[in-house]
This record gives C-alpha cells, structure tokens and sequence, in this order.
C-alpha cells in the first residue's frame, strides 16, 4: 500500500512541471488572442475616425493618395544617374553634374549621389583616381563624408548617441573638413558649394558663431542667394544647434529683407517658427499668432513673384500648405495643396508617416474651405 503511495505522489510531481506548462501555454495563448483583438478594435477605430474626415480628392482638384509621390524621390534623369553610379559608371554622373545650372540646382543635383557615396564609393574612388583634379569628384568627396558622419551619429537625440557614435562622428567630421577645404582649392573661384558642404560640418563640430560669420562671409560673396545654404544655415542658428531664436529670426529676416521679390527666401521663415514651436513645446495654436500671419502674407507675396518653374518652389508650396492649415486660413491652403500635385515635398517629408500626415492636413484644410465656402452670403 505504502508503495503505491508513493508512486501515486511522484507520478503526481512529474506530471505537476508538465500541467502547469500546458496552463501557462494556454493563458499565454489566451493573452496572445485578447491582445490581437485589442489591436483588431484600435485599428477598425482608428478606421472608422478617419472614414469620418475622408473627402472626394478630385472634388477638389486633388489626387487620390495612391497617386502621391515624395518630393525627395529622384526624377527619371536622376534615377538613371543614381543605377549608373551603382553599376560603377562614374562618368554618368560626372556629365550629370558639369550640365550648365545655378549653384542651388547642381547642389542639389549631388545630394544623392554624395549620399549613395556614404554607403559604396567605389565609382566615386575609381572617378578621383581618374581625375584627382576634378572639382565635382571633389566635392562628393566631401559631402559623402558629412552623410557617413551622421550615418555613425545617427538621427537618435543627443542622450541616445553612445560615446563611440560619438567619437567616429567627430573624427568623420574633421576628414569632412579637410575635404572640404581641399574641394574649395579645386572648385571655381565663384563656385559657394564647398563652403554650403561646410554648415553642416560647423553644427556638428560645434563652430563658434563668428568662425560660422567667416565662412558665411566667404559662401554669400560668390552667390548671396544660395537657396540651400540659407535652409541650412537656419539649421546652425536654431536654438537645438549653436544659435539661439533670436539668431535664427535675425539670420533669416536679413536674408529675406536683402533677397529680391522671387527669391523663395521668405518662406523659410515659416521653417524657423517651426523651429521655434517644436522646440518650446508651443500648442498648433501658435501658429495663429500675428507675427506668424505677417510672414505667411510675406511667403506668399514672395511665391507670387517667383519663376514657376523656380527649383524650390514645391518647398514654398509645402510649407504655405502645413502653415495656412495650422493657422486657420484653410482656403488659401487649399490652393497650395492643389498647386503641388502629386508631390509631397518639406515640411511633411520631415515626418514619421509623410504620406498620411499630408493627407490628414489636406483633409483638413479642405473641410476647413467647404466649411467658409458655406458661411459666405448667397
């Protein structure tokens, strides 16, 4: 009897470690389910809230979002000019970029390829190895390091980048430098693009304010209207980098004040109150504020006035459209949205989703115009 007794109870602790397995499988399975039918719930929610703010697009001389693309997406000439790089032919892109333009547009004919160099720089070694005098080369050359310096940095904040993030992007960045400064001895005397590689390269080696005045100095004698190095010295003179939000509006009301009707210089404006906003947590509301009407007026004066066939003009386009939305002057932002087609260009290239938080706003502006349309006396 007293054997089969203790039979019983170690065949019953065998077989407790066996149960309470299958118990806890079953309840994992059990939470497994609840969480997938939470998630189901949020999602048809979530569904259901945007299917109340959907309109028509074509209703209003807009596109479906299936047929929106990203302004930072490269053109078919580009494209093709990006594939050849890949496939090591340098010389495609060195005919790309000799092609007659202003500085602004061969600038930013080279992002890409300077970005694509930051990741496999055979055809841009075998180019310099070809011909170590030429300026282009160069200033890729240059520019791929500034990318593959915030490729190690990483867009993390500051309190997420290790210390050897750190250290290599500090070191990458002084062989920018150098490159840079040996890109400027090649380029033409009036050629500003080895000094425009240089801001970023003065925000992440934290340049005082007068050595960042010299090379301005040195960058706006050649071409004083440089669309790209005004956006990117913003960068420098806003508050998250080495200026301040007064620095940062004085820069730019300067640059606007000096810059011909056309230039597109005052809608950057709106970039720096952006600026501003995120970085001291400001409501949507802010955008509502008078001085912010005042630049918007100025922005659009300024788009009025410009070449439509001016190269950033989908930037003006952009920011007018995130900016009129926000501050309660849907029917004019309406136009913009309408104006930019099917390009999603900045501010909204700039988010997380770029794709549903333009949608979003244009659906917002677009209830917001049909809601004034109807308040208009018959």
């Amino acid at each position: 009897m007293l054997g089969i007794i203790v039979l019983s109870v170690v065949g019953l602790a065998l077989l407790f470690p066996v149960v309470m397995t299958r118990l806890a499988k079953r309840k994992l399975a059990q939470l497994e389910r609840a969480k997938a039918t939470i998630a189901r719930h949020e999602a048809r929610q979530a569904e259901e809230a945007r299917a109340k703010n959907t309109i028509v697009p074509a209703d209003h001389g807009l596109l479906l979002g299936s047929e929106l693309l990203l302004d930072d997406r490269p053109e078919d000439e580009e494209a093709a000019v990006l594939a050849a790089a890949k496939a090591g032919d340098w010389r495609t892109a060195a005919t790309y970029l000799a092609a007659d333009a202003t500085a602004d547009v061969r600038w930013r004919r080279q992002r890409q390829l300077a970005e694509l160099a930051a990741e496999d720089d055979a055809w841009l070694r075998a180019w310099r190895a070809e011909r170590p005098q030429d300026p282009a080369a160069a200033l890729l050359h240059a520019d791929a390091l500034v990318y593959l310096a915030w490729n190690i940095r990483s867009s993390a904040r500051a309190t997420d980048v290790s210390r050897e993030q750190f250290a290599g992007f500090h070191r990458v960045l002084a062989e920018a430098e150098e490159a840079a400064v040996a890109a400027a001895a090649l380029a033409p005397e009036d050629d500003p693009n080895p000094w425009v590689a240089q801001i970023p390269i003065a925000m992440g080696l934290g340049w005082s304010n007068d050595r960042f005045r010299q090379l301005w100095a040195e960058l706006v004698a050649r071409d004083p209207r440089h669309w790209a190095a005004h956006t990117r010295a913003l960068q420098y003179w806003c508050a998250k980098w080495r200026g301040s939000h007064e620095l940062m509006h004085g820069f730019i009301d300067g640059a606007i004040a000096a810059a011909p009707a056309g230039s597109l210089l005052a809608p950057i404006k709106l970039e720096a109150y952006f600026e501003q906003f995120a970085k001291d947590g400001e409501k949507l509301t802010a955008w509502q504020r008078p001085e912010v009407g005042a630049a918007l007026d100025a922005a659009l004066a300024d788009l009025a006035a410009a070449d439509p066939g001016h190269p950033r003009i989908r930037y003006a386009h952009g920011w007018l459209a995130y900016a009129l939305t926000r501050a309660g002057r849907p029917t004019e932002a309406l136009a913009q949205f309408q104006a930019l087609g099917r390009y999603i260009p900045q501010p909204f290239t700039n988010f997380n989703d770029p794709r549903q938080s333009f949608i979003d706003l244009r659906v917002a502006a677009v209830q917001g115009a049909v809601a004034a349309a109807e308040q208009q006396p018959a």
